[in-house]
C-alpha cells in the first residue's frame, strides 16, 4: 500500500479553510492517478494563527471526509496549541471517536514552547504521531516568525523519546541537507519527503543519514514532484517499500485502543 503521510483536503469551501483544489474528490482523484492508496490528511484554516472556531470546523469537515471517502483518507486533528483545553478535547475526541490517526501542528508556536507539552503527552498516551510544519529557511519568513526546524524538533524529541514526530516537507524549500542532518541522532523523528523541491540527492541523502526506516513518502499536494523524486531516487526495492508505505503503516499500527 502506498501511503501519503502529508496530504491536505479543502473541506466544504466555507471561506475559513485553505483551498488546495476544486474539490476533495478532485484531490483524491489526482492521488489515485499517481498510485496513492491512502492519504493521511488535514484541513487547515485560512486565518493564521488559527482561530478556535475555525480549526474546530476544519476537524468537523475532516471527520466528514473520512466518512465520505472510507479507506482513502485518514485524518490528522489540526489544532492551535494556544487553546490548550480545547485542543486536548479536539484531539482525544477525534482520535477516539472518529478514528483520526494523528495531530497536525503548524507554526503558531515553536515546537519547543512548553505550551505544546500537554499535546505531545496526549499523543504519547493515544499512540498517534504529530506531523509538524517545519523548515530551515535561508532567510527569515515574516509570515512565519515561529517556524520550527528539525533542530527544534530534535530538542522536543529528546525531551519526549516516546513521542512520534514527523518533520514536514524536507522538500519544502530551505536547507534540506541541514534539516536531514539535524534529525540524525533522534530516532523518534521521521522525515517527510514532501514539498515541490526535487533536488536529485535529497531522498538518498535522507536514507543515508537517518536510514530508510525513518523516511516517509509525502506529497503535500505536489503530487508529481512527490512521486517523481521517489521514482528517481536510487533505492533498493526494500527501501522503496518502507518509504512508500511500510513505515507509515507501522506508525498507524502504534495507535492505542
Amino acid at each position: 500500500m502506498v501511503i501519503d503521510c502529508h496530504a491536505h483536503l479543502s473541506g466544504d469551501h466555507t471561506g475559513i479553510t485553505r483551498i488546495w483544489g476544486s474539490s476533495d474528490a478532485a484531490l483524491l482523484a489526482a492521488a489515485d492517478r499517481v498510485g496513492i492508496d491512502m492519504s493521511c490528511a488535514s484541513i487547515l484554516t485560512t486565518a493564521m494563527p488559527a482561530p478556535l472556531a475555525d480549526f474546530q470546523e476544519c476537524n468537523r469537515q475532516m471527520a466528514a471526509a473520512t466518512q465520505q471517502f472510507p479507506g482513502k483518507v485518514r485524518g490528522y486533528c489540526y489544532v492551535n496549541p494556544g487553546y490548550t483545553r480545547e485542543s486536548l478535547w479536539e484531539i482525544r475526541h477525534y482520535v477516539e471517536e472518529h478514528d483520526f490517526m494523528g495531530v497536525k501542528l503548524y507554526n503558531e508556536y515553536k515546537c519547543t514552547d512548553p505550551i505544546l507539552f500537554p499535546i505531545v503527552e496526549l499523543t504519547i498516551e493515544l499512540g498517534v504521531p504529530i506531523l509538524h510544519h517545519a523548515g530551515h529557511p535561508h532567510h527569515p519568513i515574516p509570515s512565519q516568525p515561529n517556524i520550527s526546524d528539525s533542530g527544534d524538533l530534535a530538542a522536543l524529541a529528546t525531551r519526549y523519546p516516546e513521542a512520534v514526530l514527523i518533520c514536514a516537507h524536507i522538500g519544502g524549500g530551505g536547507d534540506w541537507e541541514w534539516t536531514i542532518k539535524a534529525a540524525r541522532a533522534t530516532p523518534n523523528i521521521y522525515l517527510d519527503t514532501s514539498g515541490s523541491v526535487f533536488d536529485s540527492d535529497m531522498v538518498q541523502t535522507a536514507v543515508r543519514v537517518v536510514g530508510a526506516e525513518r523516511v516517509l513518502f509525502g506529497c503535500d499536494t505536489s503530487f508529481t514532484a512527490g512521486i517523481g523524486k521517489l521514482r528517481a531516487a536510487p533505492l533498493t526495492e526494500e527501501q522503496r517499500a518502507l518509504i512508500m508505505g511500510g513505515n507509515m503503516a507501522r506508525i498507524l499500527a502504534m495507535r492505542k485502543a
